[in-house]
């Protein structure tokens, strides 16, 4: 009935690229760069966290800004398997670092909206 459908077949029927264990730490040391530069943007009152996990397409990466009012904010993105020394570029880590502290940012000042006095004059 729906064999016409780009989803058609059951799910996990393609083949899914799996990390070995080097690659895994790989990974997660990019995304630790990520997280550090992240932080550097931001003051202390923010939270960044990240999750490496598997996806059907494979692995996957989420890294995550709670900011303290506000809606968290997150970025995730699929790593480049085919280069597994660099799964995330060292460019990739600044753009990813910028967009979640500008858009982590954005959700504090939205949160509290004009109620707050300039501090100087």
């Amino acid at each position: 009935m729906y064999g016409n459908t780009p989803y058609a077949g059951r799910p996990g029927d393609e083949e899914v690229p799996e990390l070995s264990p080097a690659a895994r730490r790989a990974l997660q040391e990019g995304v630790s760069d990520v997280e550090r530069a992240t932080r550097r943007f931001l003051p202390d009152d923010y939270q960044v966290g990240s999750r490496v996990g598997q996806s059907n397409s494979g692995p996957q990466v989420t890294i995550s800004v709670r900011p303290p009012v506000g809606n968290p904010v997150s970025a995730g993105f699929t790593p480049d398997m085919d280069s597994e020394e660099d799964l995330i570029p060292v460019e990739d880590v600044d753009e990813v670092a910028r967009g979640l502290a500008a858009s982590a940012a954005l959700q504090v000042k939205q949160a509290i909206g004009d109620d707050v006095p300039p501090m100087a004059r």
